[in-house]
């Protein structure tokens, strides 16, 4: 007789599940609720018929009534629902085992808030998936903490009131499929502004000499000096492409290779010798963050790659909890630590005291635990039964956790630092200084736990030389050099930003870079965050129009009241009415509501032709060539002369000579005729570069006209599928698929079976559907069938007569 469990665990995931119930036994069921089972309704029509016609139902949320939610089970969860249901009817407990995080805590709540269990309900929390961490959170279960609940619900309704309320702004104002929200409107901020200052950027040129010295063993120096003078370096320039420091000349290539003649067959006399003690701590054991950024670093991961194999490794029970902004290791974590640098590592390698780290992060509400090896022994990579795919993701991630986190409880990696000055006359009397410096490192310390992975280079070590010592330059040479502007951000660096800043939060980060590449915000060059021209439209609308919704300072506030609400000193719903309705800043200071400021009157301000429209500069005849967006997709304008932006083209490329250039591009050169259709052969300007076609497109329609409106449906919608079957129709109406799918597309009251007994008599009679049509009484259609298709026929007469046009002409005629 098979054993009844008496127990019912809910986690979010199938694959936790799974692993979890080999740790449980058969007292227990571990199902999955496959994430959050409700939501706010994605449309007014979700919602209950007592709601649908309320002013407010659009959004989901009451905003009259304190911002009530009105949640709805998602269609795809119905089915899971129903099941967990089921299985509640025959146990005697229920364990919301979902995560500890704040979603996880609303996932449990909305469970309990569903199921509706009759039965005692206990709270478990884990922040690792081994039968130890699981037997204890059983035994110790919890309360549902009704704060964390509000502080997500909050969360929740916020970037509900903020995206659905100014996405639709974007869609009018910029193009349709765009959308705004809480982080990612500062997201992209960042990066255009990052883009901005590439754009004023002005490069300097500037020189230096290196030379190969030899002593006992080669070596390389560079010229840091020359009559007392400093040579300036790259730092020593600013954004305007001046030197910022007096104390400072430039080297001119002239000057540069004028040294390098001279310098030739000089002897050096070293000038000083400087030695300083080198030390270096480990860094701290990972969080979500850090471990994004290094992931992208070493790996060349995204953001979502990683949390993507992070996640498996945590359901397989790997590595602890992934979304945490903790860098703590609990006691236990330590000893293990230890161990397995005493197991692994010389003695030296381990300090007398465990590593405390604290990472002060206002109001950290994740998993309170950094990113390790789960379990009570860790096992190192190789032994991972990760064989013939140790080069998979979740492979080459555990060992980035594993290093980083044995190597943040080993001793400093220390060595000596020397830096060496020498100093000669050329063949014209001109006093040089060259210098150098060089790393050896003496104990590496924690750089053992990386092996090959190393954070610094090879040591470059120097010969042994004193004061007074000569040497000789085996070669010089001179080189050409470029101030760069500051780089742009990578995802690592854009989430480092905005943690700096305090803006989202680490379950967010790797959603919202993946939202503003989806959108088409911003693309990627390698690894660099590119910006789109949208970009700057929508950060230019957000800046003028909706400033303080992507003023980083407030915008950290709205985090840190967030983080407010989960430890009771902020109630929700005021809170929200500030945000909504309008408020008070923290001086005092009046904010407008959002509601106000997407009201029609406020909207009208908002002129789409300037926010749409960047400035490149004016041409020698005074005429502006203007960047604009467009509804598709960017161009470049002169007066009447328009062209598309070349596919691949940065923003900070676009500059007057290189708009003017792609301008002139000839619209389009006749290379001939086809002899074999007589058509003319044409080479044409594309997004992706010159293209040749064969004969002319016909013309588009205008856009207001009804073909134009017609051509501007998506795919999906039921005009254009008709307006496609009519086309089909009109190439071939021979084609029985081709009045198939006219009949279907608009329906006409000629239903399956009377078309699958007009398709048989066709058959009979070895004649085609539409012929078949013309003998639908004999047939046997019914009488309303026989209307239906009389109705069919005479449309099919009127689109025959442009069948002996190609589609092209055909499509032009009909318009």
């Amino acid at each position: 007789m098979a054993v009844v469990p008496k127990s019912l665990v809910i986690v979010e995931s199938p694959a936790k599940a799974k692993t979890i119930e080999g740790y449980l036994g058969s007292d227990y069921v571990v199902e999955s609720s496959v994430g959050h089972i409700r939501d706010l309704p994605g449309k007014a029509s979700q919602l209950p018929s007592a709601y649908k016609s309320e002013p407010w139902a659009n959004l989901g949320v009451d905003v009259d009534n304190d911002f009530k939610a009105h949640y709805v089970v998602t269609e795809r969860s119905k089915k899971q629902v129903a099941k967990l249901k089921k299985i509640l009817k025959s146990v005697e407990q229920l364990y919301l085992a979902t995560d500890e995080d704040r979603e996880g805590e609303a996932i449990a709540w909305h469970l309990l808030e569903v199921l509706n269990p009759t039965v005692p309900v206990h709270r478990m929390v884990f922040h690792e998936i081994t039968e130890k961490a699981i037997r204890e959170a059983v035994e110790s279960p919890r309360d549902l903490d009704r704060r964390l609940v509000d502080a997500q619900e909050a969360r929740r309704i916020f970037d509900r009131l903020y995206g659905y309320e100014v996405s639709p702004v974007m869609w009018k104002k910029v193009r349709p499929g765009l959308s705004a929200g809480r982080v990612q409107s500062v997201a992209n901020r960042l990066i255009v502004e990052r883009e901005r200052e590439r754009i004023a950027f002005t490069t300097a040129d500037y020189s230096s000499v290196e030379a190969e010295m030899s002593s006992l063993t080669a070596f390389e120096a560079s010229l840091v000096a020359l009559d007392g003078d400093r040579i300036a370096a790259g730092r020593d320039f600013n954004a305007q492409g001046e030197l910022n420091r007096d104390d400072r000349v430039i080297l001119t290539r002239a000057r540069a290779e004028d040294l390098v003649t001279s310098l030739q067959g000089t002897t050096f006399t070293v000038k000083s010798v400087e030695s300083k003690p080198y030390r270096r701590r480990p860094a701290p054991p990972f969080m979500t963050s850090t471990l994004q950024q290094e992931a992208s670093r070493r790996l060349g991961f995204s953001a979502s790659r990683t949390m993507g194999a992070a996640q498996k490794l945590y359901e397989q029970g790997f590595i602890t909890y992934m979304r945490t902004d903790s860098t703590t290791l609990s006691a236990d974590a330590l000893g293990v630590a230890r161990d397995v640098i005493r197991q692994q590592f010389d003695a030296k390698s381990l300090p007398r005291d465990a590593r405390i780290y604290k990472k002060k992060v206002k109001n950290a509400q994740e998993a309170h635990e950094a990113i390790r090896p789960a379990g009570e022994t860790w096992r190192l990579p190789k032994d991972l039964g990760f064989k013939g795919r140790e080069s998979s993701d979740d492979a080459r991630l555990y060992e980035l956790i594993w290093s980083r986190t044995i190597a943040s409880q080993m001793s400093d990696a220390e060595g000596q630092t020397v830096t060496i000055r020498l100093e000669g006359l050329g063949q014209r009397s001109e006093l040089v200084e060259f210098g150098t410096s060089g790393t050896v490192i003496t104990a590496p310390g924690f750089r053992l736990a990386y092996g090959q992975q190393a954070d610094e280079e090879d040591d470059r070590e120097l010969p042994n030389l004193s004061e007074g010592d000569s040497v000789t330059a085996s070669s010089l040479k001179s080189s050409e050099h470029q101030t760069s502007p500051p780089a742009r951000y990578t995802e690592a660096t854009l989430v480092r930003r905005l943690e700096e800043l305090g803006v989202g939060r680490p379950s967010t980060y790797a959603s919202i870079l993946e939202t503003i590449q989806r959108r088409r915000y911003v693309w990627k060059k390698g690894q660099a965050l590119v910006p789109e021209l949208t970009a700057f439209a929508t950060v230019g609308l957000m800046e003028n129009h909706f400033s303080h919704l992507v003023d980083y300072a407030l915008t950290a506030r709205m985090e840190d009241d967030l983080d407010g609400i989960s430890t009771g000193e902020l109630e929700t719903a005021p809170w929200l009415s500030d945000f909504y309705f309008g408020g008070l800043d923290k001086k005092g200071e009046p904010l407008p509501g959002l509601r106000d400021l997407v009201s029609d009157d406020r909207l009208m301000d908002i002129d789409p032709v300037e926010i749409n429209t960047i400035p490149i500069g004016v041409d020698e005849n005074g005429q502006l060539v203007i960047a604009k967006v467009g509804r598709t997709s960017p161009y470049l304008q002169r007066g009447e002369d328009i062209r598309s932006l070349p596919a691949g083209i940065t923003p900070d490329e676009i500059t007057l000579e290189r708009a003017i250039e792609i301008l002139e591009i000839p619209e389009e050169r006749v290379l001939g005729q086809d002899p074999a259709t007589g058509l003319e052969v044409i080479v044409r300007p594309g997004t992706f570069g010159p293209y040749v076609s064969l004969g002319r497109f016909p013309k588009m329609p205008v856009g207001s006209s009804p073909g134009g409106q017609l051509l501007s449906l998506p795919l999906h919608k039921k005009e254009l599928k008709v307006a496609l079957s009519y086309l089909r129709l009109m190439t071939d109406n021979a084609d029985d698929e081709s009045v198939r799918q006219a009949v279907k597309n608009p329906k006409r009251g000629i239903g399956d079976a009377a078309l699958k007994r007009l398709l048989q008599h066709g058959q009979s009679n070895g004649i085609s559907l539409l012929e078949a049509f013309e003998q639908a009484e004999q047939a046997g259609s019914s009488a309303k069938v026989q209307k239906a298709i009389r109705g069919f026929l005479k449309m099919s007469h009127q689109i025959a007569e442009f069948q002996s046009l190609d589609a092209p002409a055909a499509v032009e005629a009909c318009l």
